[in-house]
């Protein structure tokens, strides 16, 4: 995020803003952007275990290649996005580097930890750095050169974020295209890069550094007279909605306008400068909570209707020892004891706004001489996987861990294969044998039970 970036004006709206995985189909997926420059975090592993408990989102991207953070995330199946530091960039263009690049950040933790995607450098266009610039779509095609020696280049993505103001001529989105001395020079081949390895390109706009008083309403997605394209007949309601059709114009121009858009990132700070209009919590609930109402709806825009968009919003948490304004420090919907700043329903109902950690439901339900089966932890995903294919394939009612099931969420081995040993521990005789397996069981007398899913105990 780089609030100083220039920005594209469409009218008297200014569009900045959302990372989304445009694609066509009827659920979105919710992520977050997990920034660490705070000195009062909660451990990685925490966060990890909060996540996957305790909320309905199930993808991260990150800001570096944490080695602690990719570690604790894994075994969760919740898909990670890491980032190469811009100053890295001249550096990968090498092929030996990229090599080692890979071998060093990506190998050691994939496949445990769900990396999805690399992103080269952040806004590398709008630092106006040449060297970076001219480096950045070698070192991207270096890095998937690594990808496909190790084997990964169907498993792992590259792209780079973008700020919107890479576009010019966004007044009505259909005019949008992108600056001149960056269309055909870097983004034409870039998008080529794109297409050739199915990955996304990335932007990351802001409608909040782009509103005014007079556009706030169009921002936060209230009731507002709206903006209407003259060329295409099309009216927007909202500067989401205006900022992707504005890419979508700008890509089409250029002949691809079959490439997915990610958008990197959006949020609303909940805390700004005294001067600020529209900065506050109950704001940036609004904005949030309409952004993900918007996104699930599955109408897509004017321009791409019938979409969906799978959103990272910016942040987990606030982050202050970043410089700059109040508000720079202040887009986290989390506080550092993992309790919530203002609700946008991401929440589990198991979640208790007075615990900073989901806690199952123990000895509130059942008696102490009650025993569950869980999975130890570190336990191996394969180790796990076979212990759910032997479990179901003795012919144990597995139906809630199938998809529709009660227990089916969250959708990872971990969580599965939970449900299955515990299963078969009660449905044995309930020895510590009967929780062994390989040594990835133990017992526990809490209930692991959690939402609609309930875990026998007898």
């Amino acid at each position: 995020m780089n609030y100083v970036l220039p920005f594209f004006s469409l009218s008297m709206f200014t569009i900045v803003g959302v990372l989304l995985i445009l694609s066509t189909g009827s659920e979105a997926s919710i992520g977050v952007n997990y920034g660490t420059l705070a000195n009062n975090l909660p451990p990685p592993q925490q966060v990890a275990e909060f996540l996957l408990h305790s909320t309905v989102i199930n993808r991260i991207r990150l800001f570096d290649t944490d080695p602690q953070i990719l570690q604790a995330f894994a075994n969760t199946g919740i898909a990670v996005t890491v980032t190469v530091p811009n100053d890295q960039i001249p550096h990968l263009t090498n092929l030996s580097s990229a090599k080692q690049w890979i071998s060093d950040h990506i190998q050691p933790h994939f496949p445990s930890t769900n990396i999805i995607r690399i992103l080269v450098g952040n806004e590398v266009i709008s630092t106006a750095d040449h060297l970076l610039i001219r480096t950045l779509i070698p070192a991207m095609q270096s890095l998937h050169t690594a990808l496909v020696s190790a084997s990964l280049h169907r498993r792992i993505q590259i792209s780079t974020p973008h700020s919107l103001g890479t576009l010019t001529n966004s007044t009505p989105p259909s005019s949008a295209k992108f600056r001149r001395g960056y269309d055909a020079q870097v983004l034409k081949p870039l998008l080529s890069f794109l297409r050739s390895t199915s990955s996304p390109f990335v932007v990351n706009p802001y409608p909040f550094f782009g509103y005014s008083i007079e556009t706030l309403d169009f921002a936060l997605f209230r009731p507002n007279p709206g903006l209407f394209d003259q060329h295409t007949k099309l009216l927007y309601t909202n500067m989401l909605d205006a900022q992707l059709d504005s890419v979508y114009s700008a890509m089409d121009k250029l002949g691809f306008s079959d490439v997915e858009i990610v958008i990197g990132e959006i949020g609303w700070p909940s805390e700004g400068d005294i001067d600020q209009i529209g900065v506050d919590v109950d704001t940036a609930a609004e904005f949030n909570k309409n952004l993900i109402a918007r996104v699930d709806s599955g109408t897509g825009t004017p321009l791409m209707p019938n979409r969906t968009f799978e959103t990272y919003i910016f942040a987990l948490f606030n982050e202050n020892l970043k410089s700059g304004p109040t508000s720079e420090r202040n887009f986290g919907i989390f506080r550092s004891d993992l309790t919530p700043i203002y609700d946008i329903g991401i929440l589990r109902p198991t979640f208790r706004s007075s615990d900073p950690v989901y806690n199952p439901r123990s000895p509130v339900r059942g008696s102490s001489s009650k025993r569950w089966c869980v999975t130890k932890a570190g336990a191996e995903t394969v180790a796990l996987q076979r212990n759910i294919d032997y479990v179901c394939g003795l012919g144990l009612d597995c139906r809630p861990i199938n998809e529709g099931g009660l227990c089916y969420l969250p959708n990872t081995v971990k969580a599965h294969s939970k449900y299955a040993m515990n299963l078969y521990y009660q449905t044995m005789e309930k020895h510590e044998f009967d929780c062994d397996f390989d040594n990835t069981g133990e017992i526990t007398t809490i209930d692991p039970s959690y939402g609609n899913c309930e875990y026998q105990a007898n």
